[in-house]
């Protein structure tokens, strides 16, 4: 139970219904309630993390669904309200939102370029600076901002992923420096 009355936000954590695939997020969030959080889901496919959070709580945990595009700064600070509002604080967030793009440098348009940036690099901002004061405010916290291999090495493809990944590595270091006190 080490995590027992700590608040956990999750994002990219709609698939988290036992017997169906999960991803890292829905699986994140069940490893959280073992362990004795309340769940906070976030995601896109609001159908899904309705679902997945309702799991939870018909097996005896305490998890809420809000919508969440990590792009979106104004979202942000509405499912922060939310979770402060439903928990009264927040002492975990996980940025594990994420897409996939496999292309090399010559087949990456600057469209797949910035939809990667944005919701890998862009979105773990903006997650960790709305966490910031109501972490501060709880007396601490943890941000976990989930990367990848393919931060540190390349591939045939996947050119924009992994500099979005990277991203996050170097985003996360700086941050580390800055708030660990």
């Amino acid at each position: 139970m080490r995590l027992e009355n700590k608040v956990a936000l999750i994002t990219g954590a709609a698939a988290g219904i036992p017997g169906e695939l999960m991803g890292f997020g829905g699986t994140s969030a069940w490893a959280f309630v073992k362990e004795g959080a309340k769940v906070v889901l976030t995601d896109l496919n609001d159908e899904l993390g309705e679902r997945s959070a309702a799991a939870i709580r018909e097996a005896g945990g305490d998890a809420q669904y809000f919508h969440l595009d990590v792009t979106d700064s104004s979202q942000w600070v509405s499912v922060m309200e939310s979770t402060m509002s439903a928990f009264g604080e927040l002492n975990v967030l996980v940025n594990n939102a994420g897409t996939g793009a496999r292309f090399n440098v010559e087949e990456t348009t600057e469209e797949i370029w910035d939809q990667q940036m944005d919701v890998h690099a862009k979105g773990v901002f903006l997650g960790t600076r709305q966490a910031i004061a109501p972490m501060r405010q709880a007396g601490g916290g943890s941000i976990i901002n989930v990367s990848s291999i393919y931060g540190i090495v390349g591939s045939p493809a996947s050119t924009a992923y992994h500099a979005a990944k990277g991203a996050i590595r170097t985003f996360s270091k700086a941050a580390a420096v800055q708030y660990a006190a």
